[in-house]
C-alpha cells in the first residue's frame, strides 16, 4: 500500500507502508521544516554552499532514502557549523529511518537531542520510529515533549495521529449483520412495508 505525498510537497511522491505505520510523517517533516521554522521560533540553515547536504534534503523529500543519506553522509563530513552538523544528522535519523535501519536512526536522533534537547523535528522523527518499533511510551514521551516546544507543529500532530491509530484504533462505525441465511432473505418484489411492522 502506498501514501500519496502530493498534498505535503507538490510532487507525487509514493513511499509505502510499514507496520500500518506510513512512511509520510518523517518525510513530512523534512518537507515542512523549511516552511515552519520562522513560525516556530526554529531555524535549521542548510548553507547553500554545502551542496551535499541540500541535495540530500532534497533526495529524502523526493523518497530516495538511498541517496539522501549518501549525500547527507557527505554533508556531514564538509559540514562547517555546528547547525550544519544538527541538521545533516538530524536528516540521516529520518533517512535511516526510511530505510528501516532504525538502530542507526535511532542513534542520529539521539546525538541530535544530546546537542539540543529542543529540537522539535528529531524528537518527532524519534516518536515515528518508536511507534514503528511498538515502543508506545517512548513515542509518547517524545511527542508530549515536541507538542510542548512546537505545539502548533503539523509533523508533530500527523505523529501523534500515528500514535493514536496505533494505540487506540478506531473501530468501524457500521457493523454489517449477514447472519441471515439465504431462505430468510426476500426478494423486492416480496418486501412489503407491513412485513416490518
Amino acid at each position: 500500500m502506498a501514501t500519496d505525498l502530493a498534498a505535503w510537497f507538490g510532487a507525487l511522491v509514493s513511499i509505502p507502508r510499514h507496520n500500518f505505520v506510513s512512511r509520510w510523517p518523517i518525510i513530512a517533516c523534512l518537507a515542512l521544516a523549511a516552511n515552519l521554522a520562522a513560525a516556530q521560533g526554529s531555524k535549521t540553515v542548510i548553507d547553500p554552499t554545502n551542496l551535499e547536504l541540500f541535495d540530500g534534503a532534497k533526495a529524502l523529500l523526493a523518497g530516495d532514502a538511498k541517496e539522501g543519506v549518501r549525500l547527507t553522509l557527505i554533508g556531514l563530513q564538509r559540514a562547517s557549523s555546528a547547525s550544519e552538523r544538527e541538521a545533516a544528522k538530524s536528516n540521516l535519523c529520518a533517512g535511516y529511518s526510511l530505510l528501516e535501519d532504525y538502530s542507526v536512526a535511532l542513534a542520529y536522533c539521539d546525538e541530535v537531542l544530546r546537542g539540543n534537547a529542543n529540537h522539535w523535528r528529531t524528537l518527532s522523527n524519534r516518536a515515528l520510529i518508536y511507534i514503528r518499533l511498538e515502543r508506545y511510551v517512548e513515542a509518547d514521551a517524545d511527542l508530549l515533549r515536541g507538542e510542548a516546544i512546537a505545539p502548533e507543529a503539523r509533523t508533530l500532530l500527523a505523529v501523534r495521529r500515528a500514535w493514536l491509530n496505533a494505540t487506540n484504533p478506531v473501530s468501524p462505525i457500521i457493523i454489517i449483520d449477514d447472519r441471515r441465511g439465504s431462505d430468510d432473505e426476500l426478494s423486492p418484489d416480496e418486501f412489503s412495508p407491513e412485513d416490518e411492522g
